[in-house]
């Protein structure tokens, strides 16, 4: 703190001081307005917070905030305070705060929108980026994801120096990254593949099989992975295998932590050090939560797109009833026409509740698949509604904020 110039201490305290006032509020953890009023007193601040920091930035569509959490963690067993923005506030004032917290840390993992990374790593110069997926995700808000996999692409061709690490088995990640300087390949997999059926640099029909992607017309195929993910295994850039164990469930999560072990690689981290640590992790901002309600006992899931969706449906518990919530808000993106690309038969069987504010349209999805619902104004009527136990809860942003805030509270 000592070493920045004295309008950017003076920004940095006050924004925190607006952070702890609005978590004494109660309004939430107070990374975005503590980061508002910094930037307002000193717009050069992120900058001058970046300057002699090694900087990891993860971004993509689907699971920023767990890896983010994973990095993390691996990196904590270097030794070394690392600055993070846990709670996904991703945009530069999120950032602010996250570094104006830990203004001694050597290192920092930050979670970036994929739509501003462009602009931040000018800002900031990170060492390494990560490349997760990039998917459909809010409609009316986010530009198309070609447009930004291509801004990506252009941005890696302006600073040789950093390094990407990204998901090979992702044709649009892949492509984007190919314009870096240095890229790290992980076999991180793909299991939504509705977005990345034509070549991003010709435009032709992508093929694939057990080798992965490759362009028809093309050279663009998928690049050799240097880390890959074999079922509930890691396999490092040596050839070793390792077991992964998570405590988190799901395919996707053990992706997210092969990505992780990469990037932490990169900075002298000991995979077998650098592992127990990721099976600390129990819950990331709420999501895997299980909390007691009424005796029963209900587990939070976030899933916010058709991708994020197919992760979530694939870690359900069987035969155990599930509540799904949707909203519509601005965080969540006021078109929900993407209900449209989830294949909700695979609930058939399954007692399924619907709230949040456009449970409606939720249900006539669900009606299309003949997937029979029970409508409920909320969570605690669909607490009340199934019997003690055990009830999934998926639902999108904003719904999954009010649900938390709720079940929070004491039952």
């Amino acid at each position: 703190m000592s070493k920045l110039p004295i309008r950017a201490r003076v920004a940095t305290t006050i924004g925190g001081a607006a952070g702890k006032m609005s978590r004494l509020a109660g309004r939430g953890d107070g990374s975005v307005i503590g980061g508002v009023v910094g930037l307002r007193m000193a717009p050069d601040l992120l900058k001058q917070l970046a300057l002699g920091r090694q900087i990891v930035m993860v971004t993509g569509t689907n699971g920023k905030t767990t890896t983010t959490r994973l990095v993390t963690a691996a990196m904590g067993s270097l030794g070394q305070e690392v600055a993070t923005n846990a709670f996904g506030a991703n945009m530069e004032s999120g950032l602010v705060s996250a570094l104006s917290g830990a203004p001694d840390a050597p290192y920092a993992v930050l979670e970036v929108d994929e739509r501003h990374l462009p602009a931040l790593i000018k800002v900031t110069n990170p060492r390494v980026v990560v490349l997760l997926n990039l998917s459909r995700d809010q409609m009316d808000r986010a530009a198309e994801i070609w447009l930004i996999a291509r801004r990506w692409r252009e941005a890696f061709a302006q600073a040789p120096q950093l390094r990407v690490v990204a998901n090979a088995d992702d044709p649009l990640v892949a492509w984007s990254a190919g314009s870096a300087g240095q890229a790290t390949w992980v076999a991180a997999g793909q299991r939504w593949q509705e977005d990345s059926w034509c070549c991003p640099d010709c435009g032709s029909h992508l093929r694939r099989d057990e080798l992965g992607w490759r362009c028809g017309e093309c050279t663009l195929s998928r690049p050799s992975a240097r880390w890959v993910l074999d079922g509930d295994k890691v396999i490092d850039s040596a050839g070793t295998v390792r077991e992964l164990s998570l405590a988190l469930p799901g395919r996707a999560n053990r992706s997210n932590a092969v990505m992780a072990l990469a990037v932490a690689s990169l900075f002298g981290a000991d995979v077998d050090q650098a592992l127990p640590e990721l099976r600390k992790v129990t819950s990331v901002a709420g999501r895997y939560t299980s909390v007691q309600r009424r005796e029963r006992t209900l587990r939070l899931l976030l899933a916010k797109n058709p991708a994020g969706w197919l992760e979530a449906f694939d870690v359900l518990e069987p035969d155990q009833p599930l509540l799904l919530a949707v909203n519509a808000q601005g965080p969540d993106g006021r078109d929900t026409s993407w209900l449209w690309d989830v294949d909700y038969r695979v609930l058939a069987g399954r007692r399924v509740l619907v709230t949040g504010e456009r449970k409606i349209d939720l249900a006539v999805r669900l009606e299309a698949d003949a997937v029979p619902f029970e409508l409920v104004d909320d969570v605690d009527a669909a607490v009340d509604a199934v019997p003690p136990g055990h009830l999934d809860v998926i639902a999108n942003y904003t719904a999954f904020q009010q649900i938390r805030a709720t079940v929070g509270r004491s039952a």
